[in-house]
């Protein structure tokens, strides 16, 4: 285990994102808070964005400046048009550009599809996926003009290839994720932009997110955590530090040639 996060401390400090912005969705807790940090420490100027945790996305932002990291805080609705575009707008006024995007704000809702409503389908389905879109449309505007290697990254889940019954608005907005991500690949490399898009997809992690799925099947997080662990062959859950890695290697141009690709972060659980 000291091996171990001696080797993560020595990766901190390669500055694998000197030089370049990032933008991260949902960023004040959970997975996108992994990013975020993870980010910064590698060198790049960090936007952390969420609608709701207005004071734990400007804390976050403090916390990484008084670390020696640059970071802001913006507010966005994912799911509205114009709040993309006034972001962006501030972004390129701040910086100059945006070399990174990391579509993670998402919700989730446990239930059959008997149990979900239309409403509740509206809803999730316009976070988790047409946030996804309005993401992709205007960073894209934004990126093609900067003339830098670009990544989009979209964070999708295991459960956009793997089927659960009491999650099928949730699989239906991943699965949706993962095929706009290789339709924006395919179209950002054949209008010769310098923008790779691809998917990564978590198994459980434990966040705010998965703690609200445990409540609403009635249990507690733990015993989620002791389902989901029998199924994994690594035999334990994910961090949110396990998906900004992967992130990492996609926002950086180690992964020049590497794009409309899905990456699975889940402790073999999807090899069953």
């Amino acid at each position: 285990m000291l091996a171990v996060k001696k080797q993560k401390e020595v990766l901190l400090k390669m500055g694998r994102l000197d030089g370049k912005v990032a933008m991260i969705t949902g960023a004040a807790s959970g997975i996108g808070r992994g990013h975020a940090e993870l980010f910064a420490k590698e060198g790049a100027k960090v936007v952390i964005t969420t609608r709701k945790k207005v004071a734990e996305g400007t804390a976050l932002a403090e916390s990484i400046k008084k670390q020696g990291g640059e970071a802001v805080f913006i507010r966005l609705d994912t799911t509205s048009e114009d709040d993309w575009k006034r972001v962006l707008d501030e972004i390129t006024k701040k910086y100059g550009k945006l070399n990174i995007l990391v579509n993670n704000a998402g919700v989730s809702l446990a239930k059959t599809i008997e149990e979900t409503s239309l409403q509740e389908w509206n809803w999730l389905m316009n976070i988790n996926a047409t946030g996804v879109f309005l993401g992709c449309k205007y960073a894209i505007e934004v990126m093609k003009k900067n003339g830098e290697p670009c990544s989009i990254i979209n964070i999708s889940s295991v459960d956009a290839m793997v089927g659960e019954a009491g999650l099928p608005a949730y699989c239906a907005s991943k699965g949706a994720v993962w095929s706009l991500t290789k339709a924006v690949a395919l179209s950002c490399a054949e209008a010769g932009y310098n923008i790779r898009v691809n998917s990564v997809h978590p198994g459980l992690i434990h966040t705010e997110l998965t703690d609200k799925e445990a409540q609403d099947y009635g249990i507690t997080f733990g015993q989620y955590e002791k389902l989901f662990t029998a199924a994994i062959p690594l035999g334990h859950i994910g961090e949110p530090i396990d998906i900004a890695y992967i992130s990492l290697y996609l926002a950086s141009d180690e992964s020049s040639w590497v794009t409309g690709s899905q990456f699975v972060v889940d402790g073999g659980y999807t090899t069953k």
